[in-house]
C-alpha cells in the first residue's frame, strides 16, 4: 500500500509540472501587461521585459481621459447588463421547454440549436450588419444587446436544456395535478431549482458580452463600448505600449474581479454539459 501511495504522488508531481507551465503562460501576459502600464515611454523603450524601476501612474490617468472611460464604461455596463438579463430570460424559457415537454420536432429544433453553435460569427458578419443596419438597430445600445442576445443564445440554451434534463421529470408531473400551467411550473418550480445554472450562465455571457469587440465595433460605430474604445488607443503607425497596457489593465479589471469570484461556479456550470447533458 505505501508503494502504490508513493507511486501516486510521483505521477502527481509529474502532472503538477506541465499544469504550472500552463498557469504561468496564463500569469505571464496579466504581469507583463501590469508591469508595462506602470512604465514610462522612455522606461518601456529602454527594456521592454524587465521589470519596472520607476513606477508611474500616469499612464492610468491618460488611459482614463484619452479612452473616454467612464463613458464607454457606461455603454458596457448597459450592454452587458442588458444582454445578459435577456438571454438568461430566453434559454430558461427554451431550456425548459426542450427538456420538459413533448411538442413535435423537439429534438431536430434541440440539434438545429447545436448546429448554431458550429457557425463562426465571421461568416454572417455580413448578412447581420445588413439586417441591424436595416432594421434601423445600427449605433443603437438596443441593437447591440439583440445581437449579443442572437449570437450567445445557443450556448445558453444548450446550457440551460443539460441542466434541466437532469432534473426529475415527476416535477412536472406533480405541478401539473396540481392544476398548474406551464408557465407557472417554469416560474415557481424550474427557475428556483436553476439558480446554479442561471448564476454560472450570467458570469460566462458577461464575459463573453464585456470582453467582445467585433460585434460592438459594428453596431456601436458612434457610441462605442470600452473595450472598443481601449482598443482605439492603438495608434496608426506607432502605439504607446505603456498606455495602451494601463487601458486594458483598468478595462480587465471590472472582469477579473467577476470571474476570482464566481469561478468555482464558471467551473461547475462548464461541467453541466458533459456531465447531465
Amino acid at each position: 500500500m505505501a508503494a502504490v501511495g508513493k507511486r501516486e504522488r510521483r505521477w502527481l508531481w509529474i502532472a503538477a509540472i506541465p499544469m504550472a507551465l500552463l498557469a504561468l503562460s496564463c500569469i505571464y501576459p496579466i504581469v507583463f501587461a501590469i508591469n508595462n502600464a506602470l512604465k514610462t515611454s522612455k522606461g518601456y523603450i529602454l527594456d521592454r521585459f524587465g521589470m519596472v524601476t520607476d513606477p508611474t501612474v500616469q499612464n492610468f490617468a491618460d488611459a482614463w481621459g484619452r479612452a473616454r472611460f467612464s463613458e464607454y464604461f457606461v455603454n458596457s455596463v448597459l450592454v452587458t447588463a442588458g444582454a445578459v438579463g435577456l438571454l438568461l430570460l430566453l434559454s430558461s424559457l427554451v431550456g425548459f421547454a426542450l427538456a420538459m415537454l413533448r411538442f413535435p420536432f423537439r429534438r431536430l429544433v434541440f440539434v438545429a440549436i447545436l448546429g448554431a453553435l458550429m457557425i463562426p460569427i465571421q461568416v454572417v458578419l455580413v448578412p447581420f450588419y445588413r439586417t441591424v443596419e436595416g432594421l434601423g438597430l445600427l449605433n443603437t445600445r438596443v441593437g447591440l444587446v439583440l445581437a449579443y442576445t442572437a449570437f450567445f443564445l445557443p450556448f445558453s440554451i444548450y446550457l440551460m436544456t443539460a441542466f434541466y434534463r437532469g432534473l426529475p421529470r415527476e416535477l412536472l408531473e406533480a405541478a401539473r395535478m396540481d392544476g398548474a400551467r406551464f408557465l407557472e411550473v417554469w416560474w415557481h418550480v424550474m427557475l428556483p431549482l436553476g439558480r446554479p445554472a442561471l448564476l454560472t450562465l450570467g458570469i460566462l455571457n458577461t464575459l463573453y458580452c464585456w470582453n467582445d469587440v467585433l460585434i460592438s465595433l459594428l453596431v456601436l460605430q458612434d457610441r462605442r463600448t470600452l473595450m472598443v474604445g481601449i482598443a482605439a488607443l492603438r495608434g496608426e503607425y506607432t502605439t504607446n505600449v505603456p498606455l495602451l497596457a494601463a487601458g486594458i489593465v483598468l478595462a480587465a479589471a471590472p472582469i477579473v474581479l467577476v470571474y476570482l469570484v464566481f469561478q468555482r461556479r464558471i467551473v461547475g456550470g462548464i461541467s453541466v454539459g458533459a456531465v447531465k447533458g
